[in-house]
Order: C-alpha cells, then sequence, then structure tokens
C-alpha cells in the first residue's frame, strides 16, 4: 500500500490560514486575540433599514451583530400612578411610524394585560408631533382594564407611558420598533 501525499518534516500539523480582522458595517473591525472571536447579540435604536447591523467598536475581540430601530424599555407603577416605558428622542428630522408590543403584569393581585400600539411621529428638528390618533389593540384580564398605556409626546421626546390604578403594583415592559424617513 502506498502512503502518498506529502511529506512533513516539521513538528506538528500545519496551523490553518485565519482571518486577522472581521469588517463590520459600523465603526472598527472586531480583531480576534489567540484565534478567537466572541460574536454577541444585542439591540440598538440606529436608525438601518436593513433592521440589522454588525459592530466592533469594542476595539477588543468581540463582533456584536445588533438588531437595529428597536426601542424597549420597563417600568413599575404603584397606585394610580403613571411613568415611561420607553423614551425616544429623535435624531434626525422626518417622520417614525411606530410599534410597540407591551406587557403588564400585577403582581398585587396577579393579572396580566397585553397592548399592541401603532402610531407615527413627525419630527422638525425641535419637537415631536403626533400624526394623527394611535390604533391600540388592547387585552386586559379583569380588572386590568382600569389600566392604560398610553404613546404620546413631550418636546422632541417620543413617551410610552404605562398607567397603573388604585392598590395595584403593576410591572410594564415593552417593545418597539420604528420605520424612519426624512
Amino acid at each position: 500500500m502506498s502512503q502518498a501525499g506529502e511529506l512533513n518534516s516539521g513538528a506538528g500539523p500545519v496551523p490553518p490560514t485565519v482571518p486577522t480582522s472581521f469588517v463590520t458595517n459600523v465603526n472598527s473591525p472586531a480583531i480576534p486575540a489567540a484565534n478567537v472571536l466572541n460574536v454577541f447579540g444585542g439591540t440598538t435604536n440606529a436608525n438601518n433599514n436593513n433592521g440589522i447591523r454588525s459592530d466592533g467598536s469594542s476595539g477588543s475581540n468581540v463582533l456584536t451583530v445588533q438588531l437595529t430601530n428597536r426601542l424597549q424599555g420597563t417600568t413599575s407603577t404603584v397606585g394610580a400612578t403613571s411613568s415611561p416605558i420607553i423614551s425616544f428622542t429623535p435624531s434626525a428630522v422626518g417622520t417614525y411610524a411606530i410599534e410597540f408590543r407591551i406587557a403588564a403584569y400585577n403582581s398585587t393581585s396577579t393579572l396580566g394585560a397585553g397592548y399592541s400600539i401603532f402610531g407615527s411621529v413627525r419630527f422638525d428638528g425641535v419637537n415631536s408631533n403626533l400624526c394623527g390618533i394611535s390604533d391600540k389593540i388592547v387585552n386586559e384580564e379583569g380588572l386590568m382594564s382600569n389600566a392604560n398605556c398610553i404613546l404620546s409626546v413631550s418636546g422632541a421626546t417620543i413617551l410610552l407611558t404605562g398607567v397603573g390604578y388604585i392598590g395595584q403594583n403593576i410591572d410594564w415592559s415593552a417593545v418597539g420598533l420604528y420605520t424612519y424617513v426624512g
């Protein structure tokens, strides 16, 4: 039997050729350290038509793949108070079509609620302006019908606010997605 092939008199196998940097579409490249590149997921409210971007701006061997155009936040209300779940200040003049998914959990009475809100906001460089009345889908359990969720503006800031009710502690969580043109 023949042992055809390349003879190698070195101490071990020839190491593979590996990339020394990974170009990203944001900031600087990710540079592997000792042939290791850590790839993590994340989110950002930065506008990107593709909805996803890569970022190597840590300056190390970390590459972050981010979902873009996302807004997220949490808050709690105690009693009949209101609290912003998400605050977002646009950076560019134009129109922002925004969709929010909101989950609410009443830890006092162990009740739940869910909301979807779709609205549009025009930013003129100084103030945010609602474009008509937002559309809302409401799914509330029992007395959670006393709670509410509101899309509003204050100056330049776009606000998604949770509204609680008397004697109840409510935890709120929301994720939003926007589309921008300007």
